[in-house]
Order: structure tokens, then C-alpha cells, then sequence
């Protein structure tokens, strides 16, 4: 068993930082990212959404030059940080009513080679946020990626393997995404929206005008389509204010990748573990950590930072309000820990509180709005059979009907009346019960490519706010682990001679 007094968990700007600042001090901090992560795992969108489309190379080459390439990083070591590139955090512990007979609270890593516990005194989160995945018709196809993914292979690796790209989205985060890709030689042949205007900085539209990018307002996909399993093509239909396709506007471009910059919400597998207080905040993501403005969650000892704490189009434009969120954790865990004074942690906050507040941009907007109109967009355009959970095969109209996977073949008189309609009327709207009845979000990705198409349907069936939905719960692995990583060891003679026999109708003891 490890210890060590500090755990960050994400070595983006956030994590980074924060990391640094604690190490600067004295604390001993082990930093922990998951990326680059094995060839093996990318299909599983873990962490982003890559949509298959990482080519295959080295990756402990990639571990190698990951540093190196990344200054602060390299700064971190250079303190004593103890980096961990490639391995993964699957699950948060700590004493409560159900568990008490821990040495104290704990992560669990994995590499590719092995699983184990680390003790920690102060654990900050700094996961970062995922991309919002919504399904249209073909979405299952190699090519569709999240703008999180795009910008990873392109800013950190340089290997995107495409040449020409569709985003779906004109905010800052789509607008910055095709930025980037014709900078890497990627050739956007259309930026997609379904508001009647652009959204994102005008500064970048103007940008990309110029080099004749297209920008269709009012427009969403009705179909990407290709052959071997991958995308060639995709073809826009213009909507009205309803959302609904008007007739004689469909048009089809040529192009290999389709890049989902919709939104992002905040990665909180690992708060919802502990029991973080989470509330529904639509401006900057949905269900977001708890926190004070010493970046501590309601959990002792837990604390958060960056895009995890919740996220807005503005941020991406600034990235100095992450790093400075990191550092006042950084400091707020090291004051903690008795490694720097009350006052001259109060001192040094203050001053990063300020600095905070002088990045801040325009106040952020409430975003669910926006995302069930591309939903309904989708359902317009392409209709209720397209995969809504992709890992478990369930459609929207299986979530709608609260139909059990098609793989168990079950049907019944019973079943066919059930719905999501049939499911209010008894009990409050809750994700979870889609969970248990559909397996939606049960899959290798976690829920990852589901979770708010899942909510958003239910809002709509249960005529609900999307804020009175609770967050579908998470459960450790939070990461897919083969299971020789989960438990490297084989199982004794004696269990696998008398495992059947426990069974066994005569067995005294099972009765």
C-alpha cells in the first residue's frame, strides 16, 4: 500500500498547477493523469471521446516524450512531484457508514500492468470535463470524435488522422477546435449550428471566414454515412425555428471526421464516489462539486479545481483562471497539511482570488437549452431509432419505452406497456431506473455517451426541468479494467476443484 500526503488527480493546467504550488512548499504530491492512454482503450472514450480515430503507435514512447513537451510538467518533476503518466484512477474510498474498516481514505490506480491502493491525506480533483455526446443517424461510425479528443490529438500528439472535418457547434469551443484543425492541415469544410446565429467570438468567426470555412446557422445533421465503418460524408438539412427540417435544404459535404463540439460537462465520477455535495448549475455544465472559495469541496480533505469544478464557453479562451483555480488548491490543501502558515496562505489566495476576478469574462448562460434543441434536432431529422447508448445498443426509443436490451430476447404483454410515461406516474423521474431497465449507461464507456441524452429525454417525457433530474449514479470501476488488472492473481486449486460443488443441491451449508 502507497501513501503519500497529497494526490492530484489530473495533470492538465489545473492539476498542474496545483501540484506545483503544494511541491513548492515542501509537500510530497504524487500527480496522476491516465493519459496517453493504451491503443486498446480508445474505442471506450476514456478519458475522451476519440471516436476510433487514434492511430496505432508507441506508447511508452508517447509517456516519454509527453514530458518533455510539457513545460509544466517538466517544472513539476523538477520540484519532486512524483508524475504518473498512463495510469488511471478507477475509484475513490473513504470511512462512512457501510465501510469503516479502512486505514484511511484511498485511491485506486492502474496501469497496464497492475491495480493497486494509494493512502491519501488530501486528494484534489482536477479531471477536467468530457465532451457531450448527443446521437444522430451514423454517429456510431469511425470518424465522429469530441472536440476534447480532437484538440488532444492535435495540441498533445499531432496525429489526427483526418483531412476533412464537420463541427457541430459555433461556440468558443467549436470555433477554437477548427482554428486548431486547419492550423494541423485539416481542411473544415463546414461549421454546423442549430441557432439562428453564430455563438461563439466574432474575433474567430472572422478568422475562419477568411479562410473560407463555411458557417451554417439554423442547419443539423440529418445522416453522416460511409463505407467499411467509417464516415464519408454527411449531409446537413436546414431547420426552422421548431427545430424541424425544411424541405429542400439538405445538402451533402464530403468529409472523414465529424467532431462534436456541443458542450462539456464536468468530469465528477470521482466526487460523486465520495459524496461530494453536487448541485445543478446549467451555466457552467449541469451537476458540478460543492466548493468554497478555497476550492474545498463539502467532503474534508477532498478539494477541486478547473473545468471539473464546472465549465463555460468563456474559460476555453482563457485557460490562466484553471491554473489559478489549481493554485489556490494547491495552497488551501498545503495550509492544511501545516506546511505554510494560515496568514501567508490567506495572503497568497486573496491575491489569486483577485486575479480570478479580473479574468472573468462575460457571465456564462444556462446551456440545456441549447442542448435539447440539438437533440430535438437530431430526433427530427433522423428520427427515435438511432443509438442513444451505443456500448449497450439502446436506441432513444428503448430509453423512451424502458425496453430491456434486445440481446436478451425478452418480450411480453407486460413489457410492451411500459414507458417513461407509465414510469412517472408511480415514482419522481430518476436515470437510474433507465439504468436498471435499459442498461443504458451500464457499457465499457460508463455512461460517458448517454448520461445527458438520457436525462434530456426524460426531462422531456416527464415534462421535468432538466434540473429536478438527478445525476445517474457512478460505481467504482469508473474506468473499464480487464479484469487480470482488476485481479492479476489466479484462483487456488482447492477453489477451482470445489467451486462447483458449493453449489451443489446437497451442500449442507448453502442449504
Amino acid at each position: 500500500m502507497e501513501s503519500r500526503p497529497l494526490v492530484v488527480v489530473g495533470a492538465g493546467i489545473s492539476g498542474t498547477a496545483a501540484a506545483i504550488q503544494a511541491a513548492e512548499v515542501g509537500v510530497s504530491v504524487s500527480l496522476i493523469d491516465e493519459n496517453p492512454i493504451p491503443n486498446g482503450m480508445v474505442g471506450m472514450n476514456v478519458p475522451h471521446f476519440f471516436g476510433q480515430s487514434l492511430p496505432p503507435g508507441n506508447e511508452s514512447a508517447s509517456i516519454e516524450t509527453f514530458i518533455p513537451t510539457t513545460v509544466a510538467l517538466a517544472e513539476a518533476e523538477e520540484l519532486g512531484v512524483d508524475v504518473r503518466l498512463g495510469t488511471c484512477v478507477w475509484g475513490t474510498f473513504r470511512n462512512r457508514e457501510n465501510s469503516r474498516l479502512l486505514d484511511g481514505p484511498q485511491v485506486g490506480l492502474a496501469d497496464t500492468e497492475r491495480s493497486w491502493m494509494m493512502n491519501y491525506e488530501r486528494l484534489i480533483i482536477a479531471t477536467g470535463a468530457r465532451d457531450l455526446s448527443i446521437g444522430f443517424v451514423g454517429w456510431d461510425l469511425a470518424g465522429v470524435m469530441g472536440a476534447n479528443g480532437a484538440h488532444s490529438l492535435m495540441n498533445r500528439s499531432a496525429n489526427l488522422a483526418s483531412r476533412r472535418m464537420v463541427l457541430l457547434g459555433s461556440g468558443n469551443l467549436g470555433l477554437k477546435t477548427a482554428k486548431m484543425a486547419l492550423e494541423n492541415g485539416i481542411e473544415v469544410v463546414a461549421v454546423v449550428d442549430v441557432s439562428p446565429t453564430v455563438q461563439g467570438d466574432a474575433a474567430l468567426v472572422e478568422a475562419l471566414r477568411t479562410e473560407g470555412v463555411e458557417l451554417f446557422t439554423s442547419h443539423t445533421v440529418k445522416e453522416a454515412a460511409g463505407k467499411n465503418g467509417c464516415i464519408e460524408s454527411v449531409v446537413l438539412v436546414g431547420i426552422d425555428d421548431d427545430g424541424e427540417p425544411v424541405a429542400g435544404t439538405e445538402k451533402m459535404v464530403s468529409a472523414d471526421i465529424v467532431c462534436l463540439a456541443i458542450g462539456l460537462v464536468p468530469n465528477v465520477e470521482l466526487l460523486s464516489l465520495l459524496d461530494c455535495e453536487l448541485t445543478f448549475k446549467s451555466e457552467i455544465g449541469g451537476y458540478v462539486p460543492r466548493h468554497d472559495d478555497r476550492m474545498r469541496t463539502s467532503v474534508d480533505d477532498v478539494l477541486v479545481a478547473g473545468d471539473a469544478a464546472g465549465f463555460h464557453d468563456g474559460m476555453i479562451i482563457d485557460p490562466d483562471i484553471a491554473r489559478n483555480q489549481g493554485r489556490l488548491a494547491g495552497i488551501a490543501a498545503s495550509a492544511s497539511l501545516g506546511a505554510i502558515g494560515p496568514t501567508e496562505a490567506e495572503d497568497l489566495m486573496s491575491e489569486i482570488r483577485s486575479e480570478i476576478l479580473s479574468q472573468a469574462g462575460a457571465k456564462p448562460t444556462e446551456v440545456h437549452t441549447g442542448w435539447k434543441r440539438w437533440l430535438g434536432s437530431f430526433v427530427k431529422a433522423g428520427g427515435q431509432d438511432v443509438l442513444a447508448c451505443p456500448c449497450e445498443g439502446v436506441t432513444r426509443a428503448e430509453i423512451i419505452g424502458l425496453q430491456p436490451p434486445r440481446y436478451l430476447e425478452w418480450g411480453s404483454e407486460q413489457m410492451n406497456r411500459r414507458s417513461l410515461q407509465t414510469q412517472v406516474e408511480d415514482n419522481p423521474a430518476n436515470p437510474n431506473q433507465i439504468k436498471r431497465l435499459t442498461r443504458a449507461g451500464t457499457g465499457i464507456c460508463q455512461g460517458r455517451r448517454c448520461r445527458e441524452q438520457a436525462a434530456l429525454l426524460l426531462a422531456e417525457e416527464a415534462n421535468t426541468p432538466i434540473s429536478e433530474i438527478p445525476l445517474m449514479t457512478y460505481r467504482p470501476p469508473v474506468r473499464p479494467l480487464p479484469l487480470s488488472i482488476m485481479w492479476p492473481d489466479d484462483e487456488s486449486e482447492q477453489v477451482r476443484t470445489e467451486w462447483p460443488k458449493w453449489f451443489s443441491p446437497n451442500n449442507k451449508v448453502l442449504g
